[in-house]
């Protein structure tokens, strides 16, 4: 066994460093996944239809119910309600990345790509792109569909795209945490499962369909410092939507900044544990 060992790793080549190509090694990935994409085009439609279906339940079904401020008017928990619904559907592209890169590892197209001499996050880092690329067209369809259900922007579109660019980096940000996911577990319908039993929580306890006010205290104190309530409630300031009652809570006084900080410690946190474990599992 030592000497399999030693033989491969005399003959395996060595990853080329230099930041400009580990981000070409990253393009190059990013690309490949794009292109499988575009011919399982049942993947990306089947994508859709899921946040597609949560903006017309929660429209239609919860909007009158719901008490925003001191309204319940069907059409101010819409406007209330897409900035949840825009965050959750960039997030739960998180399963899917994670099964996706344990599909690759079962088909050992991870070990085909470990034999290029290549940059090592520079697969994980190709496929969080690609799944990013995927995300963002799904939210233009999303936002056609909030469009017709009477939801609008308040504020502009400068602050609109940069309610947008707050999106795709927490959607980007959760993507790390399935790549470490997928490479975690042993078959792809066990990273679909395991990136999707956190998620639910992660949503629900949040701000994103009810205004945590109502919470529980505890359940309050919590949704309040969850890093999507952070998004939500800066998505919601951007876009000039109604947002939550007043809270004491930092990120929810400073949501935009809070926004950013969050997403990029998940990044930095989640992705230097994924490539380390990536290295590892590989070996």
């Amino acid at each position: 066994m030592s000497l399999k060992v030693e033989a491969a790793a005399i003959t395996a080549p060595k990853p080329r460093g230099g930041v400009g190509q580990s981000l070409n090694d990253s393009l190059v990935v990013a690309k490949r996944n794009l292109i499988r994409m575009t011919r399982i085009p049942e993947m990306i439609i089947f994508g859709m239809i899921q946040p597609v279906m949560f903006v017309v339940l929660f429209s239609y079904i919860f909007g009158g119910s719901m008490q925003i401020g001191s309204s319940t008017s069907p059409e101010v928990y819409r406007e209330f309600l897409m900035a949840g619904i825009f965050a959750q559907t960039v997030t739960f592209a998180t399963a899917g990345a994670g099964a996706g890169i344990a599909d690759d590892m079962h088909k050992g197209l991870i070990d085909r790509f470990r034999s290029l001499p290549m940059a090592r996050g520079a697969v994980l880092t190709g496929r969080t792109l690609a799944d990013l690329v995927q995300t963002a067209l799904t939210i233009v369809v999303l936002v056609i569909v909030a469009l017709l259900v009477g939801w609008r922007v308040h504020e502009g579109v400068p602050k609109a795209l940069g309610a947008f660019a707050l999106l795709l980096l927490l959607g980007y940000a959760f993507s790390w945490i399935g790549a470490l996911i997928g490479l975690t577990v042993r078959t792809p319908e066990a990273a679909t499962s395991g990136g999707l039993i956190w998620l639910f929580p992660v949503t629900f306890i949040s701000n994103a369909f009810v205004d945590s006010s109502k919470l529980t205290p505890w359940l309050q104190h919590i949704a309040e410092w969850n890093p999507f309530s952070a998004t939500v409630q800066a998505c919601r300031e951007l876009f000039g939507n109604p947002g939550v009652s007043p809270s004491d809570a930092w990120p929810m006084q400073h949501p935009v900044l809070a926004s950013v900080i969050w997403s990029v410690l998940i990044t930095v946190v989640f992705r230097t544990l994924a490539v380390r474990k990536y290295r590892s599992a590989t070996v």
